[in-house]
């Protein structure tokens, strides 16, 4: 099963027969067979039929829509899961302080212990170019003082202080012209900013498809507080996958030169890459999270798999307290 990334200005979704298909003047750019397709994204001024928008709903496959520039729009929902036992419980949760406190330390550890991963990771292979002592030194005080934290509050201070590290630190690890000075999120102010936000804007909105299809209410999280339009829960759970996804695909696209500085435009008073480029890009998100590897139950599994594990964890979670672990690189 693959995902279908429709970027071609103009184009329009079709459903002929058993096959949807992308034509653009009159002209058929692409057909594929519905079987063959579990996620459509569109991306700018695509249209799309009634007949194919119905497909989409009916076979449950996850269609969302996105600016040209990766920026979340929205998406076509089918209906709701009848799951109204797991929202009860979730509700229920979310009002219970302890056990909030108890997730956010949960999900805020396995960051910080990806983030030393990735670190120490990178100090291996690169002995004589950094030395990451000092910000691995740090994340373990971080990590020594969340059992002390009784607010998700200070569960978010901690998180943001190990975050300041993590970035100082990821800055160094770029070794071409394209470098990484601060983290900026709308509008990205340089080119690695704008490969994180449309990196983090599509593992977002992956999970948020995984949390509604089990009967989660998605905007209701436990770290993530609740917001107008926030999916809180989504957010929750790509913390433990931002950086050995998607930060180790933006350190490869760089630092292999996949991209380079003529790749990105400036548009909207922030740095996008060309269409061209994010071609490009979606090829190697998807080869980024369909790689397989042994997961902790010594499983061969994809990134993508994962999502749809550490979903079903969360669910053990909340119906049957089942302690959830997050996925922690090794």
């Amino acid at each position: 099963m693959a995902t279908l990334y429709l970027l071609e200005q103009g184009a329009k979704l079709v459903k002929q027969y058993k096959k949807l298909v992308v034509e653009k003047d009159d002209k058929i750019l692409l057909e594929i067979p519905e079987f063959k397709i579990d996620r459509v994204l569109l991306f700018g001024n695509i249209q799309i039929t009634t007949q194919a928008m119905k497909f989409l709903l009916e076979s449950g496959i996850e269609t969302a829509f996105l600016t040209i520039y990766g920026k979340f729009i929205g998406r076509l929902q089918p209906v709701e899961s009848k799951n109204i036992f797991l929202r009860i419980a979730q509700y229920e949760c979310s009002k219970d302080e302890d056990f909030k406190l108890s997730i956010a330390k949960t999900i805020v550890e396995g960051k910080i212990k990806n983030a030393k991963v990735l670190l120490q990771r990178y100090s291996r292979n690169h002995p004589d170019e950094v030395d990451f002592t000092t910000a691995l030194e740090n994340f373990d005080g971080c990590i020594r003082e969340l059992p002390n934290k009784t607010k998700v509050s200070t569960v978010i201070g901690i998180e943001g202080r190990a975050a300041a590290i993590y970035f100082e630190a990821f800055g160094k690890m770029f070794r071409k012209e394209l470098r990484f000075v601060t983290r900026s999120q709308r509008p990205a102010l340089d080119p690695v900013n704008s490969l994180l936000n449309l990196g983090y804007t599509l593992i977002t909105n992956e999970m948020f498809s995984l949390t509604s299809a089990v009967g989660f209410d998605p905007y209701i999280g436990f770290l993530h507080g609740i917001d107008y339009g926030r999916p809180s829960l989504a957010l929750d759970l790509i913390e433990e996958f931002r950086h050995p996804i998607i930060d180790r695909l933006t350190l490869e696209l760089v630092n292999k030169e996949i991209l380079k500085p003529d790749d990105f435009e400036e548009k909207e008073n922030g740095i996008y890459l060309k269409d061209d480029s994010r071609k490009l890009y979606f090829e190697n998100y998807e080869r980024r999270i369909l790689t397989s590897f042994q997961d902790p139950d010594s499983e061969e599994i994809n990134f993508r798999k994962m999502f749809f594990k550490q979903v079903q964890n969360f669910v053990k979670l909340i119906q049957e307290k089942i302690p959830y672990k997050p996925f922690l690189m090794k």
